[in-house]
């Protein structure tokens, strides 16, 4: 064997110890975490605030989406619940999900209210870049991102 020979079996065996090594690592920091994908629908409703948003410059990728919960209570009690989200948009390279303000459920812009109404949804699809809160009775749309820091 020449000294060449050696050179590139030691370079080989490095990389491959250090593939092992790092897939070693991966396995270490637990699972991966299950990701919802953005979903895109074809049959979106035209409706007013699909109109406001496009009118906005967004592009409607999904109607109402519906993301069930389910909750165990002492390790015994199921419970199920919901959460939508009323359309996903996007501009750019952006993605946004989407919120219609509700007249029995003004939202108040504090940071708390906005927090419990709202930060759950960036937290199911953190790979959104926001938040939209459409008013349709101002005809506003607010962009709404969270920042937290851990």
């Amino acid at each position: 064997m020449e000294q060449g020979d050696v050179k590139v079996i030691l370079l080989i065996l490095i990389i491959v110890v250090g593939i092992i090594f790092w897939r070693f690592q991966r396995w270490l920091d637990g699972p991966n975490k299950k990701r919802r994908r953005i979903p895109r629908h074809s049959d979106i409703p035209q409706d007013e605030v699909v109109e406001l948003l496009e009118g906005a410059g967004f592009d409607v990728l999904a109607g109402k989406t519906k993301i069930p919960i389910r909750m165990t209570i002492n390790e015994r009690e199921q419970l199920e619940s919901r959460l939508f989200i009323d359309y996903f948009a996007q501009k750019e390279e952006h993605i946004y999900l989407v919120k219609v303000a509700k007249e029995r459920k003004p939202l108040e812009m504090t940071g708390s209210a906005v927090r419990d109404m709202l930060l759950a949804y960036s937290l199911i699809y953190p790979e959104a870049d926001g938040l939209l809160y459409v008013d349709m009775t101002l005809n506003k749309i607010k962009k709404i991102t969270f920042h937290i820091e851990v």
